[in-house]
């Protein structure tokens, strides 16, 4: 399985791995986490479109091919106008769900079947495909650290970084050390809106929300 051909909220998915331990340990919210990657590509790719901070479907007839996208747009339509911050909690263990089937169909994770107390069915997930996902980590820490300028970064590269630092993904940078990543944090977000102001409001808008939900309570 190719890293490039992975959807965004694949990836990000991968990247909350703990591949020594095979535990999806993270990040504290992977549901936020992938339901922000799958608001990034679909902005990206022009079929949910910004008006006036609500996330709208560019038409009602658009599809990706992927289930995991198409399974978004499809309750965006069908759901009230919402703000995209307000998208990122709503419902987004459905697409969390998804992602989960979508890399078992294709091998990059295993069902395990269990019962909960011995008698609730219960489906569990682990990581098959670990040399995968230890790739994928270094192909985005190579990207946030360099060399490549952020400007020959791909949008969707750059994506999977902003929010995944934004979610305080472990895989990428500690909350104390993100400080030495400022600038080149703040080049990549705007190439992960390179298709105009519009993508980069709305990236700023998802990277918002991931950094609330991550942010430590009770202090």
């Amino acid at each position: 399985m190719p890293n490039g051909s992975l959807s965004l909220p694949a990836r990000l998915y991968l990247l909350a791995w703990d591949t020594t331990r095979n535990e999806l340990t993270g990040t504290a919210h992977p549901h936020h986490l992938v339901r922000a990657g799958a608001l990034a590509e679909l902005a990206q790719r022009g079929l949910l479109v910004d008006d006036d901070g609500i996330a709208t479907p560019a038409d009602m007839d658009s599809r990706t091919g992927d289930a995991v996208l198409d399974g978004l747009l499809e309750l965006v339509r069908e759901s009230l106008p919402h703000r995209w911050r307000s998208w990122v909690p709503l419902h987004a263990r459905v697409t969390l769900e998804a992602v989960r089937e979508q890399l078992a169909a294709e091998g990059c994770l295993r069902v395990e079947k269990r019962r909960a107390l011995g008698l609730f069915p219960t489906v569990e997930y682990a990581l098959e495909r670990v040399a995968v996902v230890d790739a994928l980590g270094e192909e985005v820490r190579q990207v946030l650290d360099g060399p490549v300028r952020p400007a020959e970064v791909s949008d969707r590269d750059a994506a999977v970084v902003v929010l995944g630092v934004a979610a305080e993904l472990r895989a990428l940078v500690a909350r104390k050390e993100r400080g030495q990543h400022k600038e080149r944090l703040a080049e990549l977000a705007e190439r992960s809106g390179a298709a105009g102001p519009a993508v980069r409001k709305v990236m700023a808008e998802l990277c918002s929300a991931l950094s609330a939900a991550a942010a430590p309570t009770g202090v």
